[in-house]
Order: structure tokens, then sequence, then C-alpha cells
């Protein structure tokens, strides 16, 4: 206290000139229309100056929601669009139901929105870290999706992130088929361009044309039927004469991918189960 009481009287002066000049600040503004309307306005620059900067901050913060959203939301549309062509494109049928199952299908799936941490596409067995795990529903097994196609396989599953196969590793094997068309075979990357991969064990007799849509055949638990692969630029033999080898063109750009969605299987494990109970029961009749 002694101290402060000191500190008081030996710059007493100058809290007397601050003490009188806010004073007579407040005076002039207040009793000066001239110096009034000059400071409101300089006030309302300053303010609004920072009114700007304080939204464009919250702004930034919010891109990373906006982010996911829009992932989720590009995810959901493109599915749609594909499964609409493939109404289009057919006959015969109730084309209502269909349309109505189509846009549907995908939205029967809880998509978990994440983003990438860590990416590489330049190695024979890429990785990709996503920062959700299983205290966000997360875990291995769990397909993963872009906005615009097929990304990977969840591989690992921490508390908090989570590591994928891509398409571009050498361990990634994935059932497609050639929308339409009905023939399937498996998507393999044997490294080189970041856009390119193949589809091994198409059949001989399989009729397909160039530029034919790659997508799921939705033959597993991981990816529902219809996820957007890419499309056939190139056919090739395959060694023992016996196949087609397809060259795609992928949908998604692993080079720039920085948001996806972890689809929650529990609806494909589910069709899958009763579709083993029916078989199982089948097979018990039959004997």
């Amino acid at each position: 206290m002694r101290n402060l009481l000191e500190f008081i009287s030996t710059y007493s002066n100058w809290f007397v000139c601050l003490i009188l000049e806010v004073i007579g600040l407040t005076f002039l503004f207040q009793h000066n229309s001239y110096q009034s309307a000059a400071w409101t306005s300089t006030a309302n620059a300053v303010a609004g100056t920072v009114y700007a900067a304080e939204s464009e901050v919250r702004h930034y913060f919010h891109l990373q929601t906006l982010n996911e959203q829009l992932t989720m939301r590009n995810a959901y549309l493109e599915h749609e669009a594909q499964q609409l062509r493939e109404i289009l494109d057919e006959q015969k049928g109730d084309s209502t139901y269909r349309a109505l199952s189509a846009s549907s299908l995908l939205k029967d799936y809880r998509l978990i929105p994440a983003k990438v941490v860590q990416n590489s596409v330049d190695e024979t067995d890429n990785f990709i870290t996503i920062n959700k795990g299983k205290a966000d529903g997360i875990h291995r097994d769990m397909g993963v999706i872009s906005g615009k196609g097929v990304v990977g396989i969840v591989y690992l599953a921490g508390d908090h992130y989570s590591v994928v196969i891509p398409v571009l590793s050498s361990k990634s094997n994935i059932s497609c088929t050639i929308q339409h068309r009905g023939y399937f075979g498996y998507l393999h990357w044997d490294g080189g361009a970041s856009n390119l991969a193949y589809v091994d064990d198409v059949p001989r007799h399989a009729h397909f044309r160039l530029y034919d849509r790659v997508v799921t055949s939705g033959y597993s638990s991981v990816f529902p039927p219809g996820i957007g692969v890419g499309k056939i630029i190139h056919v090739f033999n395959s060694p023992d004469g016996l196949s087609y080898r397809l060259q795609v063109q992928l949908n998604t750009d692993f080079a720039n991918l920085r948001d996806v969605c972890v689809i929650d299987d529990a609806p494909m494990r589910e069709r899958l189960d009763i579709l083993h109970a029916a078989q199982d029961s089948i097979k018990q009749n039959s004997q």
C-alpha cells in the first residue's frame, strides 16, 4: 500500500494532466458538432475495420466445417447422379421406383467427415492419415470416399486418427464393375501416375467400350454399389490371355486430396448377415 501511495504521489501531475485531457476532449466532442462528427466517423471506421477482421477470422475457422459439409454433399450427389444415369439407360421396369431407390441409396449410410493430415502418392505402398478414429465411430475395414469417388479402406484406427490404404497401394484390392455391363473385376495400382489404375480379371466375353464408367460392385461389406471409381481409357490382354486388363482414369485426385468421408458400414454388414443367413438356411434345407 505504501508503495502504491508513493507511486501516485510521484506521478500525480501526470495523472491530473491525463484526467484534465479526458475531460477536455469530452467537452470538445459533446459540444462541438464538427469535432463530434469527425470523432464519430473515425470511430465507426475503426470499428468497421475491427469487425471486418473479426468476421474474416471467424469465416476462416468455419472453412473446415464447410469443406466437410461440401465433401459429404458431393459424395451424395455423385452417387445419385451415377445411379440416375443407370436408370435413364434402362428401358424397362418401374423407373419411378428405381429413381426413388437410387436417390436414397447412399443416404441410408452414415458418412463420417474427416480431413487428410498426411498423404503420399509416389510410393509403392502409399498411406493416408485422417484426423478421425475410434472415438468418432471409425474402425478397420471401413470404406473411404471423396466428393468424386473411391479413396481407399481404413487399415488401422486409433482413438483420434486412422490410417487408410488408398487405391494407390499395391495392397489395395477393390471389387469393381463396369457400369451398365454387369462384368466385374478387381482394382489394382502398379505404381506410376497417381490418376491411373487397372481393373484385372475382366472376362474375355465381356462387352464394353472405352470411356465406360467403372463403379464399386457392392459385393463386399466395404463399399455400397455404384460409388464412382473412374472411366476406361485403354484395354490390354492379361498375361495369360484369358481375361482383359482395363486401364482406368481415376475420379479422385489423390495429389490434391484434402477432405474425405468414411462410410459407416452397419447397413452393409446387416445386408450381408441376412444374405449369409439365407444361404445357410438353403443349405440346411437341401440337406
